[in-house]
């Protein structure tokens, strides 16, 4: 067997031979618009599973495509040597709508590269992931020490409501989850990720005529609904800016600190703009719920007459802490909703979809591979173990699925990524070091009797 000195070596070798083609293959997978969101073609995700399943194959790894009821995922198994464990290597190959393109400084699917960052919708989540897979199949070869199952979704972004029936129905085992799509804790320095907040969406509308009306000749005595329906979404929070529903689950503190000049800059905040909330930034950021308005149906300023507008809508995007229930939740926010109605408006919510939150076991060996392979890819840094104040439902699911296996949260991104907004993007010598700390990681792993 090869000393830690020498394996390391030759990884970081074959890692850097494979870059060149993983990154002209990643490009060539953000050219394509899979997106499983209602409304948008899915031919595109169709040619995004077929993509990955041809990456795969050339990894040596039996391939299926597979669906069950919702958007194709890809299957790749790889039997381990005998006594050895089986790692499953998630990563999903759909992505976010866009947005308004007005708002990207380049073609969404058409990669560029600016000041060492490949900019794309899905460069980063998820596609990077994928191809830090597939990159550190590559570099180890015939020598890969473990079984692998790579398990790639193909609606992640919409809520992965298919993936527990996928991993029924195919029977996968594993000792180790790696799920490579969460974030770093800075650039150059790595981190794992060790607790998510759950999500839950609903749509609120508001009546309050039955059809829309002179606002000169009736505004005054009679509300309108969208008047209404903005009264109604200020009783969410309190004027601090803390969340103000009842019964919604706070979990305990952080010890970790996160300065506000760091977060104001990475957000993006405008001068002037205060942060919001009380209390520590990392349990606001991590392990409080959070709640914003993330769309509206209402008239839009081409389209407004003077006329009272009778129905606005509005979707609601909720964070849970750590430890709440999505239907609770859910619960919890319609009745406060309902119960606030301004002015007797007629008020209903629709719950659309939720996932839950987790935390995760970083105790025992797999862990520690973790930890060794990040700390060495990133030339002794050590990882920061972290919480995510977005969600991935896949990781509650895979807990429910695997409950004896150690699950190893990582990622590509880092704070200027900005997935899901315009100008996406990944940074390329940090993806260098994921794909180079996920072969070690899998030698590691393959050395654990």
């Amino acid at each position: 067997m090869m000393s830690d000195n020498s394996l390391e070596i030759r990884l970081r070798a074959a890692i850097d031979r494979e870059l060149p083609r993983a990154r002209t293959e990643l490009e060539r997978l953000v050219r394509i618009p899979g997106i499983a969101f209602p409304g948008f073609d899915p031919a595109p995700l169709d040619r995004s599973a077929e993509a990955v399943a041809a990456l795969l194959r050339d990894c040596a790894l039996e391939v299926e495509i597979v669906r069950a009821g919702g958007a194709p995922a890809v299957i790749g198994r790889r039997p381990a040597p005998p006594g050895a464990p089986t790692v499953l290597l998630y990563a999903h190959h759909d992505v976010q709508p866009t947005g308004d393109p007005a708002l990207w400084h380049s073609d969404p699917f058409e990669p560029v590269e600016r000041d060492g960052r490949l900019y794309g919708r899905g460069a980063a989540d998820d596609k990077a992931g994928l191809m830090a897979h597939v990159a550190a199949l590559r570099a180890l070869g015939d020598d890969l020490p473990v079984g692998v199952v790579v398990f790639v979704e193909g609606e992640e972004e919409y809520g992965s409501e298919s993936l527990a029936e996928l991993l029924r129905r195919h029977d996968l085992r594993a000792d180790v989850v790696v799920i490579v799509d969460s974030t770093n804790w800075d650039i150059g320095v790595p981190a794992l990720t060790t607790s998510l907040r759950g999500i839950v969406n609903c749509v609120v509308e508001v009546r309050t005529l039955t059809e829309a009306v002179h606002s000169g000749l009736f505004g005054g005595p009679v509300p309108d609904a969208l008047t209404a329906l903005a009264r109604l979404l200020a009783t969410l929070h309190d004027e601090a800016g803390d969340v103000a529903v009842d019964g919604l689950v706070t979990a305990n503190e952080s010890t970790l600190d996160f300065p506000a000049e760091r977060l104001r800059a990475e957000a993006g905040m405008l001068d002037g703009v205060a942060l919001i909330g009380t209390g520590p930034l990392v349990d606001r950021l991590w392990r409080r719920p959070a709640l914003s308005v993330i769309g509206m149906d209402a008239p839009t300023l081409r389209d407004a007459a003077n006329a009272l507008v009778p129905v606005a809508r509005a979707k609601i995007s909720v964070r849970l802490a750590p430890g709440d229930d999505p239907r609770k939740a859910f619960a919890a926010v319609r009745d406060h909703l309902e119960a606030r109605r301004p002015w007797g408006a007629a008020v209903s919510v629709e719950y659309e979809g939720s996932g839950a939150p987790c935390v995760l076991d970083t105790t025992g060996p797999y862990y520690a591979a973790a930890r060794t392979a990040l700390c060495t890819a990133w030339d002794g840094v050590a990882p920061v173990e972290i919480g995510i104040g977005g969600s991935i439902p896949a990781i509650a699911i895979f807990q429910e699925a695997f409950p004896g296996a150690a699950i190893v949260v990582t990622g590509v991104e880092d704070p200027h990524t900005r997935a899901h907004g315009p100008n996406e993007s990944l940074h390329l010598g940090e993806f260098t070091r994921v794909c180079l700390a996920e072969a070690l990681l899998l030698a590691g792993v393959g050395s654990i009797l």
